[in-house]
């Protein structure tokens, strides 16, 4: 009975050991999800379209480039066709500047190409806001000449570029994680916080309490009130709010991690780039910055001299 209790005590020893070890290996993420189909799946039956078409699900694609900034049938004389499955001059001129973003040949049919780069899980802020382009199209560049090379940025901003004001000839901001955050989520976010950090004039706390935080960050699933949705796993896996909104949520119907984990979003990684949209950055043509719209999973992802580029341009610094 005495080695019998021993060996008991030593296997409860020896779990408590490899516990860490073992999660390592596993999502590590705040919720785990049976894997489903993409809410974007839609496009692969999509492939090909073009302009005269008119095949069944059209119109999805329609809303899904309204909800990026592509398309308004609003002021258009072809409003009529905002929820029909007809591919219209209006659709094709949408499709070629989406494809003129993502440096596509921008010949408006939904080739393979234009279907893959759409069907990549992004970040749920618009590439275009309120009708203005600043990621390609008539958008003023910024030189920068370093010795005998001569690079172009593609970092963007928001309408009007919105930034956060100096507090004291400082630029220090709070943060706060609302009821319901996992906790696993904390220090990754923290982290991403000390990256940007370190590469701008920026300083960050985390507040005492989240009601008086300048920036509040939380996990939300649908429809949850900031006429922003979330759509389901594989979709859009984030937003925040330009300044001084200082709103940043993560999808939570996403399968989560911390660190690189097959099938998993890292969550530090996510961080950085909603961060850049809460310190003023749209999004970046650049595929290496941590702007660009588009996040894959199971992998991780840190600032582009785009990104360190882009801020200093916004704050003049």
């Amino acid at each position: 009975m005495a080695s019998f209790k021993a060996f008991s005590l030593f296997s409860l020893a020896l779990l408590l050991l490899l516990l860490p070890l073992l999660s390592a290996h596993a999502t590590n993420s705040p919720n785990s999800h049976d894997k489903k189909s993409s809410p974007f799946e839609f496009l692969k039956h999509l492939q090909g379209c073009h302009k005269g078409n008119k095949t069944k699900g059209i119109h999805h694609l329609k809303k899904y480039l309204e909800q990026f900034g592509y398309l308004s049938y609003s002021h258009s004389k072809n409003h009529t066709h905002a929820n029909d499955d007809d591919f219209d001059e209006l659709l094709e001129s949408a499709v070629k500047t989406y494809q003129l973003n993502y440096h596509l040949n921008a010949s408006g049919t939904l080739d393979d190409k234009t279907v893959s780069t759409m069907m990549r899980p992004r970040c749920g802020v618009a590439d275009i806001i309120n009708g203005t382009n600043w990621m390609r199209p008539g958008k003023k560049r910024h030189h920068k000449s370093h010795g005998s090379l001569h690079t172009v940025s593609h970092y963007s901003f928001f309408r009007g570029q919105p930034k956060w004001p100096p507090s004291n000839s400082r630029y220090h901001l709070t943060y706060g994680f609302v009821d319901g955050t996992p906790s696993e989520a904390m220090n990754p976010v923290a982290q991403a916080f000390l990256t940007w950090a370190s590469n701008t004039h920026f300083t960050f706390s985390q507040a005492q309490g989240v009601s008086n935080a300048d920036i509040k960050i939380g996990f939300s699933r649908g429809d949850h009130g900031d006429g922003h949705p979330f759509d389901g796993a594989g979709g859009t896996l984030a937003h925040a709010f330009a300044p001084t909104d200082g709103r940043f949520h993560y999808d939570g119907d996403e399968r989560w991690s911390v660190g690189a984990v097959s099938g998993a979003f890292d969550l530090e990684t996510v961080a950085l780039h909603e961060i850049g949209h809460l310190l003023g950055l749209g999004h970046s043509e650049v595929e290496g910055a941590i702007m660009y719209s588009s996040i894959t999973s199971g992998v991780t992802k840190g600032l582009h001299a785009d990104d360190i580029q882009g801020i200093k341009a916004l704050y003049n610094v």
